[in-house]
C-alpha cells in the first residue's frame, strides 16, 4: 500500500466520522483529478480494503490504519503545539485532535478562552499535520475515544491525564490503546505562560 492508498483510506475514515465526502478530502489535500482517485478506490475495493459503496472501510481497511488521538485546549497556538502535534502524527497514519469545550477550558484554565470552541476547532483543522479536529464531549473524554477507536492516545508533556486512567478507561470499551507521552523541546513555552507574560493585553491583540 503506497502513500496515496493510505491517504484515501485516511480520508474515508475522516469522512465516516464527519459525514463528509472522502473523494473531496483527497482532492483537496493531494490536488489529484477525481477520475484518478476513483480508479484507485476501485483497486482498494478489489483488495478488500474499501466497501463497494466507496464510502466506508472494511475491517481490513480500518485495521491497516494506525489512528492517533490527541487532545488539548489549543487556545493560543505556539511552537510547542506544533512540535507536539507533528510528533503525534509521526506515531501513526491518521491524527485526530480533540479540542476541549468552552466549559471544560474555563474549568481547566480558570478563565474564559480567548477563542470559542468552534474557532479553536477551525484553527486546529487548518494545521497540515491534523487530519481531523473534533470538539470533545463535556465531562467524558471516553465518548470521543469510543467514537474514534484509536490505536494510540498521545499526551502532551504537561497534560494531567494519567496513563493508567486512560488505559483502564479504554479497556472498559474493549479497546487496546497505547498511551504515548510526548515531550516538548521548549517546555518553558505554554499558553498559560504566554498569557501570564502579556496579561490582559493579549485580549486586545
Amino acid at each position: 500500500m503506497d502513500l496515496l492508498d493510505n491517504a484515501i483510506l485516511s480520508a474515508m475514515l475522516v469522512g465516516s466520522l464527519t459525514n463528509s465526502n472522502a473523494i473531496e478530502i483527497v482532492k483537496k489535500k493531494n490536488f489529484l483529478p477525481e477520475d484518478y482517485i476513483i480508479s484507485r478506490i476501485d483497486r482498494l475495493i478489489k483488495n478488500g480494503l474499501v466497501e463497494p459503496d466507496k464510502k466506508t472501510l472494511t475491517d481490513i481497511g480500518r485495521t491497516s490504519l494506525r489512528v492517533v488521538l490527541a487532545g488539548g485546549v489549543f487556545d493560543i497556538i505556539h511552537p510547542g503545539h506544533i512540535y507536539t502535534l507533528n510528533s503525534a502524527k509521526s506515531l501513526g497514519d491518521v491524527l485526530i485532535v480533540v479540542v476541549a469545550t468552552d466549559k471544560t477550558t474555563q474549568k481547566m484554565k480558570n478563565r474564559i478562552p480567548l477563542h470559542n470552541q468552534e474557532q479553536r476547532k477551525k484553527l486546529v483543522n487548518s494545521l497540515s499535520m491534523v487530519d481531523l479536529c473534533l470538539i470533545g464531549y463535556e465531562g467524558d473524554i471516553f465518548k470521543t475515544v469510543e467514537m474514534v477507536r484509536p490505536e494510540i492516545i498521545a499526551l502532551g508533556y504537561d497534560q494531567v491525564h494519567q496513563e493508567k486512567f486512560i488505559t483502564d478507561g479504554c479497556s472498559k470499551l474493549n479497546l487496546e490503546v497505547k498511551v504515548a507521552r510526548l515531550q516538548s523541546p521548549n517546555p518553558e513555552i505554554s499558553s498559560s505562560k504566554i498569557e501570564e507574560k502579556y496579561g490582559e493585553n493579549i485580549h486586545d491583540i
